[in-house]
């Protein structure tokens, strides 16, 4: 076998590479966090201010794990009035599991599969938008 064929099977073996990525390109699911993401952007100085606000409180957001059951844990500064707002359990490597509710509905949250969760809670309080964000491993 002289040089000119060997030449030829490196063009073929490289084509036959190119086209192989080119095909797993493809096929290769690339999920996006937010679906309306530019929509969220232009919003995102309002989760900015509710940080600032809700780092500006006594205390913090916590979580506490029992058995199944999640609890959250407002700030004192919120606890002795009604609040409202929703939580968002993120799971950055799987969307399935991601998981939306409200403040209310929170301590029945046996629906939240074990793993590793970035937990974004937004809530109303006189009038104000409070956010904080939590690493969040379920059990």
């Amino acid at each position: 076998m002289n040089w000119g064929y060997k030449i030829l099977i490196v063009f073929i073996l490289f084509g036959g590479m190119i086209g192989y990525m080119v095909y797993r390109s493809f096929n290769t699911n690339f999920e996006l966090v937010e679906s309306d993401y530019y929509n969220k952007e232009l919003r995102y100085q309002q989760v900015i201010d509710g940080t600032h606000r809700a780092n500006a409180l006594t205390g913090d957001v916590a979580f506490s794990q029992d058995g199944k059951h999640i609890t959250l844990q407002l700030p004192g500064d919120t606890v002795s009035t009604t609040v409202t707002g929703n939580v968002w359990f993120y799971c950055a490597y799987d969307a399935t599991r991601d998981k939306q509710m409200s403040l209310s509905s929170l301590t029945s949250s046996t629906d939240v599969l074990p793993g590793n969760y970035t937990v974004k809670v937004n809530w109303n309080h006189e009038g104000k938008e409070y956010c904080a964000e939590k690493t969040l491993t379920v059990h």
